[in-house]
């Protein structure tokens, strides 16, 4: 591969389109050939989520914008020797990828292409097989189209974060979102983040049926962790609505004075 390490692009200005073209070198030099593996593999805590268990390449999904959300979603592919983009997401730590064990010398950053999002996108696809990205706004059904045929030529996969200036993303096989996110270690004004825990929820063209699982996001290592469906009962459980057969115990009488 000729990107020896992480590859961080922000463009500015007029300068745009010569790191576009810089890019569109660099990922020529690299000549990836096309994917025969139909599905690419997705972190243990969300093997359920999907039917296939994996991410169908050559498809679009869209996601949630959370960046731990997203991280999640590369790990694995990452962790099996394959390369990963981000695009447009400049919030995204690059301390954070490396917990969840995503491989920095074959991750590449392109934190704020700008009007050129799509371009980078479409020009990425040609040689990284799984790539996340932000849109800087709507996508036109016949560009979205033309970067469908080239996922499917390329056997690659497309996480499309949500964003309300995009609008909903067009030809999408489905969608994997992060909701009901609570965080642990933090007090009324004070405390430290120890971590959190979410639900996240997929849905696909071949199986619209909601699927969901519970999980610590991040987990203690900083990846992902599967959360027990006991531990989740007891998170969201308060002792005081508990139903039982025992009667209530009996109050203390209250004296009163003056």
């Amino acid at each position: 591969m000729a990107i020896d390490a992480m590859a961080a692009i922000s463009p500015a200005g007029d300068s745009r389109a010569g790191e576009v073209l810089r890019l569109r070198r660099e990922i020529s030099r690299m000549q990836r050939r096309r994917s025969e593996h139909p599905l690419l593999p997705l972190d243990p805590a969300f093997s359920s989520l999907l039917p296939e268990q994996g991410l169908q390449t050559g498809t679009a999904y869209t996601v949630s914008s959370s960046p731990s959300l997203v991280l999640a979603l590369l790990s694995a592919a990452s962790g099996k020797g394959l390369w990963c983009a981000v695009v447009g997401m400049p919030t995204l730590g690059v301390e954070a990828a490396a917990a969840f064990g995503i491989a920095l010398p074959r991750l590449i950053l392109v934190p704020d292409p700008g009007e050129r999002w799509l371009a980078v996108t479409s020009a990425l696809a040609e040689v990284v097989p799984l790539i996340a990205v932000q849109p800087g706004g709507r996508v036109r059904d016949a560009e979205a189209s033309r970067l469908s045929a080239r996922l499917r030529d390329r056997g690659t996969t497309l996480l499309v974060a949500e964003s309300e200036t995009a609008g909903s993303w067009p030809q999408s096989e489905g969608s994997i979102r992060l909701h009901d996110q609570r965080w642990q270690g933090i007090g009324e004004g004070w405390g430290l983040i120890e971590g959190s825990t979410a639900t996240v929820t997929a849905r696909t063209r071949s199986s619209p049926l909601a699927s969901s699982v519970h999980v610590r996001l991040p987990g203690s290592t900083g990846a992902v962790e599967a959360v027990p469906e006991e531990t989740v009962t007891e998170l969201v459980t308060l002792p005081a609505l508990r139903v039982t057969d025992a009667a209530p115990p009996e109050r203390p009488s209250l004296a009163v004075a003056g």
